[in-house]
């Protein structure tokens, strides 16, 4: 059966690509056949007046999956906004049968599969069906791991994010903070209150532009 998880984050532009990318790159590098799928994708670029998955390109680039990334996304929208509203510009609404039927296809490829979200936890993917972000990740049965910022303002927003999740019955394997840095004394103390008022562990830190992702072994220890 292949193992998976869900990327989240606190909101819009946290970082969870790139962390996506880090993670997918970090496993494959220790010899895991490691994939990477995203429901639904918004802000899509038109290269040559082909529609590129800017997301699912920049993570297959960056941990050397050589795959066209238009098979690995099930909605492909040009606005960049949120999913259910760029699905009613274009009239292609999004519908969990197909993306249920996209996960299962796509995870008969991958010993592990990262699946990416779309902004934050309580991102609408299709209003008139009542289609949330976690009706999704409850539907794939994923546990999730939540992107943070590490700067000022992301106590709030990290608890926040964590509540929703436990209140909808979604277990939160762990808590990544991005852009951190180790010598800043207010992200070494958000890392330690995150943990304290939580009771989640921060499994990793990633700094500024970094191109890897350090410890990787609390989080996936069962693979």
């Amino acid at each position: 059966m292949t193992k998976g998880i869900f990327i989240t984050a606190t909101g819009t532009d946290i970082g969870k690509t790139y962390i996506s990318g880090l993670i997918v790159k970090k496993l494959r590098e220790c010899g895991l056949n490691c994939g990477y799928f995203k429901p639904a994708l918004s802000g899509a670029e038109i290269v040559d007046n082909k529609i590129v998955p800017g997301d699912c390109s920049y993570v297959f680039k960056h941990a050397g999956i050589p795959l066209n990334p238009l098979n690995y996304v099930s909605y492909i929208y040009k606005e960049a906004v949120s999913p259910h509203l760029a699905a009613e510009i274009e009239n292609n609404p999004v519908k969990l049968d197909k993306i249920l039927s996209d996960f299962n296809r796509i995870k008969k490829e991958f010993d592990y599969l990262v699946v990416e979200g779309a902004g934050g936890i309580c991102c609408p993917f299709n209003i008139k069906e009542k289609l949330m972000l976690p009706d999704i990740i409850k539907a794939l049965n994923l546990d999730i791991i939540i992107v943070a910022s590490a700067a000022l303002g992301t106590i709030n927003s990290t608890l926040l994010t964590v509540e929703y999740a436990k209140n909808h019955g979604i277990n939160v394997k762990g808590i990544i903070l991005n852009n951190y840095d180790e010598n800043d004394f207010m992200h070494k103390d958000n890392k330690k209150q995150i943990e304290v008022l939580t009771g989640i562990k921060v499994v990793s830190t990633v700094s500024n532009n970094a191109e890897n992702i350090d410890d990787m072994s609390e989080l996936f220890k069962e693979v």
